[in-house]
């Protein structure tokens, strides 16, 4: 597997998954029924961020994107957003994309990463970013509508770089 920087050309590939996950509404804070093009825009807002694609034989197998949690004083810190197509979870992709985020955003100059909303019933998405160094600092309880489980809480989750 390879991963480097996404570009317009990827999203074709990219698309499907995101959709399929966006769709679901178990992970991400964004619309369900967000379009193709928003989408594209989402996950390539402008020069402040980075987004990456992890790619084997198969394609475009994996997606993140890296930013400025915040701007101005807080722009030394990052956030990200991660997706796996789900017909390759549990395959190391998401680990493999982690790790190599948070290696472009020391080498970007970060001092931290900060994620503002990993749903509490992700547990997978938790444990890896667990094992990654990364401790949840805070919950708000109630704070994401799961499609099937109600209000579960959104974890504010942070490491050093």
């Amino acid at each position: 597997m390879q991963i480097r920087a996404a570009t317009a050309d990827d999203w074709p590939e990219i698309w499907p998954f995101f959709r399929q996950i966006v769709q679901a509404a178990e992970t991400y804070c964004i619309d369900p029924h967000l379009s193709s093009e928003d989408g594209r825009r989402l996950w390539f807002p402008g020069p402040a961020s980075q987004a990456f694609v992890a790619v084997d034989t198969d394609g475009v197998v994996g997606t993140a994107r890296a930013y400025p949690n915040q701007g101005g004083p807080g722009s030394h810190v990052a956030s990200a957003s991660f997706m796996v197509d789900p017909a390759r979870a549990r395959g190391g992709v998401g680990r493999a994309l982690g790790s190599y985020v948070l290696d472009w955003a020391r080498e970007a100059g970060f001092s931290a990463m900060q994620f503002n909303a990993v749903v509490e019933t992700n547990t997978g998405a938790v444990a890896l970013w667990q094992s990654l160094g990364f401790e949840v600092l805070a919950t708000v309880p109630g704070a994401y509508a799961h499609p099937s489980l109600g209000p579960v809480g959104l974890h504010i989750m942070y490491r050093r770089l």
